[in-house]
């Protein structure tokens, strides 16, 4: 029934790695399912048959769609069915994207879909790995024109030693986690979370994963050999060179006068009459031209800003190559929240708010992922105003996602363990103006917020980008760029990290690759820049995490029981732990493993929940003493709870230092007494005395020394459980 059925198959990374086509959709323009271990990831490419009008780019889209079924998991919402991409699910989509789309024709207006479906997961084999290399070779092997193939391979670093797609043993080991895209020839696409890694380890494990990229990208080749379809001829859209030439002699002055300030408005503002000019001018001799016109001009700015940076060594904002924009860094900017911090780098400005929270506060995962909770969460937000635009809020979109995830990745590796610093973490980046490297500034301002928040963070960490222009044989890179120079060049090489080494890499290309000399000067270029913002601007503002936490910030308090105690602090129903909560205005959170949080705003509630959650755990002590509360009252003495079910008596011969005629005259139902625990009879009931507790604690001197009348136990129910029914 399949007659074109065909597998391939080949090692990666001591693994199988097979490739079938022939039997799944057939109806798509490529198709193959990638089995890699026993993870499978089906990937299909589709073409329209006609290209789109009316658009001046390509519509490409990319979905990584995770399938719960493929780690044996329902889904947990109402529907019990999966809806819209996770976080990681976008986080993949763009990591195949990336590499993806610079290899496609220039003129392709086509729409193109490219869907990755997971639905098999071994976690030792990377399921994004997977997608890539099916992705590449769908599109390799379909007849939609494609400069590819591409491989991808994740990189580890394991005890001094690199290693190509690590399994989850050896993740948990690595000090860096690198997924490296390739062409024939050249890097793709770069994407890294690492340890404070430094630059030339980095380096040589980018070269590394690019080695091994070369073998799989072979082994595509080869398969496109044996079955890849004709490729589609696409039209060019080329515009008229006679055109292009009369455009760019008539506007080349008026547009170099107009590019030439560090002011995006003022810039935007000098534009319109040129293009008011132009068209006024060619509208008539070309008539129904009007887009091909305005590609003229696009390509004529596009001309001037890489002839100033190839040939004259000159930036729209007079700047040196290296030289990075003016930069300022403030904290504390608002007074109720725990922390702020924001940084400003040119027209760049990104503030950033830190929230603490219990550790219960942190986020839960519902993916294919292993990883169920998140402790440490940072979100990133573009509002149009930042860009002087008008539009709509439509909530967080792939490019906001993306870039909060970066920032993510360079803090991670520096935020303080959970035991030390028992909080969750909700850093918002707050986009307030755009000219270029928003992510990498949300990167400095998390730092200062962290800091202001006094988050013990193991290192400040700052970012910083480098560009890249390309003609033939030449390149040069520069440091900083600016929108101008992001839309017109062609690399943006984003670098996160702390005086160390590396913490975060994301690498975006407009062009088909980079050679190893490129991405050496890039990360040299990065490390200088990256250490001049540190020393010279963040901490001369901060140097250090405050010692305090904010006053409005929940004070944190942990503590670890026996697992065989936990059933003692919730109860039955969680009545006791309920309790707690509400009489100590205090967050309990209690982890299967016996660790125990307490949150509260109020430290003096915090620290009597402890207090309680100590005694409830441990057994009393003759001689310790407690704070409780009265519960009742009888002719004889009151009775008192040094915590939640565990109660004792106080004998009236023990209210006070001086003779007590009447409890009532003592101590009421409901009131907080210091009591000391006296005695613990053979059936476990507490006998309390307020006495001596004030002798002990306040010093106070009983008014003679007759011993008291030693209590009645007789009728008094044992600790903790109720008096038994009087039989008549």
């Amino acid at each position: 029934m399949f007659e074109n059925f065909r597998v391939f198959e080949t090692e990666l990374a001591g693994r199988p790695l097979k490739i079938e086509t022939g039997k799944m959709a057939c109806l798509a323009n490529g198709a193959c399912l990638v089995r890699y271990g026993d993870t499978a990831v089906h990937c299909a490419v589709t073409m329209s048959a006609k290209p789109r009008d009316g658009i001046d780019f390509f519509p490409l889209s990319v979905d990584f769609e995770e399938k719960l079924y493929s780690v044996g998991k329902i889904p947990g919402s109402f529907l019990k069915r999966e809806g819209r991409p996770s976080d990681k699910a976008i986080l993949a989509s763009r990591l195949i994207d990336r590499p993806v789309r610079p290899l496609f024709n220039k003129d392709m207006r086509n729409d193109v879909s490219v869907v990755a479906t997971v639905m098999s997961v071994d976690q030792d084999c990377s399921p994004e790995i997977a997608a890539m290399i099916g992705v590449s070779t769908a599109i390799t092997i379909s007849d939609i024109p494609w400069n590819g193939p591409i491989s991808g391979v994740s990189v580890g670093y394991v005890d001094g030693e690199y290693v190509i797609n690590p399994t989850a043993e050896q993740k948990a080991k690595s000090q860096m986690a690198v997924t490296v895209a390739s062409t024939e020839k050249k890097v793709a696409m770069i994407e890294a979370g690492a340890n404070e890694i430094p630059e030339d380890v980095m380096l040589e494990g980018i070269l590394f994963g690019h080695k091994t990229n070369l073998k799989i990208v072979q082994f595509i080749q080869d398969i496109q050999a044996q079955i890849g379809k004709e490729k589609v001829v696409v039209p060019s859209l080329e515009p008229d060179p006679e055109l292009l030439e009369a455009v760019k002699a008539f506007a080349i002055e008026d547009v170099k006068a107009a590019l030439d300030t560090d002011d995006k408005k003022v810039r935007d503002e000098r534009l319109k009459p040129v293009y008011t000019a132009v068209h006024e001018k060619f509208d008539e001799l070309y008539p129904d031209q009007a887009a091909a016109i305005d590609e003229c001009l696009y390509r004529t700015q596009k001309y001037v800003v890489r002839r100033w940076l190839l040939d004259e060594q000159k930036r729209v904002d007079g700047r040196g190559m290296d030289e990075i924009r003016p930069l300022a860094a403030e904290v504390g900017l608002l007074p109720r929240v725990h922390g702020s911090g924001m940084f400003t780098r040119g027209q760049t400005q990104v503030l950033t708010v830190a929230t603490l929270g219990p550790v219960s506060d942190q986020q839960m995962l519902d993916g294919i992922d292993p990883q169920e909770f998140k402790r440490y969460m940072h979100q990133y937000n573009f509002p149009s105003y930042s860009v002087g635009e008008t539009r709509p809020s439509r909530g967080p979109g792939r490019r906001e996602i993306g870039h909060g995830a970066l920032a993510e990745r360079a803090l991670e590796p520096v935020i303080p363990d959970v035991d030390e610093f028992p909080y969750a973490l909700r850093l918002v980046s707050e986009v307030l103006s755009s000219n270029g490297s928003t992510s990498q500034g949300s990167i400095c301002g998390s730092t200062l917020a962290l800091m202001d928040a006094g988050v013990p963070i193991k290192a400040p960490v700052a970012g910083i980008s480098c560009g890249l222009i390309t003609e033939g044989e030449r390149w040069m890179t520069m440091v900083d760029i600016q929108g101008l120079e992001d839309f017109f060049g062609d690399m943006d090489f984003k670098v996160a990290g702390t005086h160390k080494g590396i913490t975060a890499i994301q690498m975006d290309l407009k062009i088909d690759g980079l050679t190893p000399e490129i991405i050496k000067e890039a990360l040299e270029k990065t490390r200088k820049a990256r250490l001049y913002i540190l020393d010279d601007v963040m901490l001369k503002v901060i140097p250090e995490p405050r010692k305090e936490l904010s006053k409005y910030a929940p004070k944190m308090l942990s503590t670890t029981i026996p697992v065989d105690k936990i059933r003692d602090i919730i109860g039955p129903g969680g009545k006791i732990i309920q309790k707690m909560c509400a009489e100590c205005d205090c967050k309990i959170d209690v982890e299967e493993d016996g660790r125990v949080f307490i949150a509260s705003v109020n430290t003096e509630g915090a620290e009597r929940a402890l207090n309680m959650i100590k005694t409830i755990t441990s057994d009393p002590e003759i001689g310790a003493i407690y704070k409780g509360k009265v519960t009742r009252l009888m002719t004889f003495g009151a009775f008192v709870e040094i915590a939640p079910g565990k109660e004792g008596l106080v004998h009236i011969s023990r209210l006070d230092v001086k003779r007590v005629e009447k409890v009532e005259d003592v101590v009421n139902v409901g009131d907080e007494v210091m009591v000391k625990v006296t005695e613990i009879d053979s059936q476990g009931r507490l006998n309390l005395s307020r006495r001596d507790a004030l002798i002990e604690v306040e010093g106070l001197v009983p008014e003679n020394d007759v011993p008291p009348t030693r209590p009645q136990r007789s009728g008094r129910p044992p600790m903790g459980g109720h008096r038994p029914p009087r039989r008549n």
